[in-house]
């Protein structure tokens, strides 16, 4: 047997200039952090060779990979021409909920199908492979910044140039600053998932129209902005661009936030929130605020949603564990 473990992430800033409709005229960049959640994926060889079984969400047993109901499994599997075997997928988070789950799913099979396969593969092949089956096989109107993130791990500035490369750049600051800033950050579950595809296929329409890119592109220097305040050690600001930053996503499509989602975000700037942001693409999943750890309380009180506590991850998709005879 062999299991793999990939990271979920915490987009800060600048999603949405990571879909191809806006950095193929504008650079785009986003800031953004792994986890300590993790999608785990276990493979071995299966009873029946003649058969291979897949364990998610529900269960898929097939003689031919053609007849895979889930698209990424679907696409891969046959890709790489590996059948006979049981994976088992499991989560510490449920998907579309605003942590990148389908991206992480793709990255964590990839690099566990390689390790499979005797073979190592850089991270900035697993994250550019993951984009390719996401974005160009299967058709998902998604970005490129979880891809990067999982694959990655850390808390990165990840930029999208125009010729469809990406530059990943750790942040580097103070080891206080870090531990502050990770310790300031709080995250709520709003009890309601969202359809990422929906909003982001609104999104990518949206870019035909200018104001909607000009809001794109006060966001994308909101990115660069934030980086500097980290590397400069200033948290504060941190939290102020946190909120401009939002204040700009709400405008880029319909669904990513309503009228209960703005109740939310206004009653925790009224109880020490600096700022903050819906997770992913919106319209549900978690909320992430900046808030001093002296003020979380009243926070947490007022809002009454459960809280979901994290700590910053740096090793993006890994294996953990490796059987006597995994290979193939």
């Amino acid at each position: 047997m062999l299991i793999t473990k990939t990271p979920f992430r915490i987009s800060f800033c600048g999603g949405g200039s990571d879909i191809a409709a806006y950095y193929h005229q504008h650079e785009g960049c986003v800031l953004s952090t792994t986890i300590n959640k993790y999608l785990y994926l276990s493979i071995h060889p299966y009873f029946d060779p003649e058969y291979t079984l897949l364990k998610y969400s529900r269960n898929e047993l097939v003689s031919d990979l053609r007849e895979i109901d889930h698209s990424i499994f679907r696409c891969i599997l046959n890709e790489y021409a590996i059948k006979g075997v049981e994976i088992v997928s499991t989560a510490d988070v449920p998907g579309g909920t605003g942590l990148g789950s389908s991206s992480t799913f793709t990255v964590g099979l990839l690099n566990t199908l390689n390790c499979y396969n005797g073979k190592f593969v850089s991270k900035e092949y697993l994250a550019s492979e993951a984009c390719k089956i996401e974005i160009n096989k299967l058709g998902a109107p998604i970005g490129k910044q979880d891809q990067y993130a999982a694959a990655f791990g850390g808390l990165n500035f990840i930029r999208f140039h125009k010729d469809d490369s990406v530059s990943v750049e750790p942040i580097i600051m103070k080891s206080d600053t870090y531990r502050k800033l990770e310790k300031n950050l709080i995250m709520f579950y709003t009890g309601k998932k969202h359809d990422a595809s929906k909003i982001l296929a609104g999104q990518n329409q949206n870019m035909l129209q200018n104001s909607k890119v000009k809001n794109l592109q006060k966001m994308t220097a909101l990115a660069y902005e934030m980086k500097m305040a980290l590397e400069a050690n200033d948290l504060s600001t941190f939290g102020e661009i946190l909120n401009a930053g939002w204040q700009l996503k709400r405008t880029l499509a319909n669904g990513i936030t309503n009228i209960e989602i703005d109740k939310i975000y206004e009653t925790a700037l009224l109880n020490g929130a600096l700022g903050g942001k819906l997770l992913g693409a919106g319209g549900g999943g978690f909320f992430l605020f900046y808030c001093e750890e002296d003020k979380q309380l009243q926070l947490k009180t007022s809002l009454g949603l459960r809280e979901f506590e994290f700590r910053f991850e740096r090793d993006g998709t890994s294996v953990i564990y490796i059987g006597d005879k995994y290979w193939r």
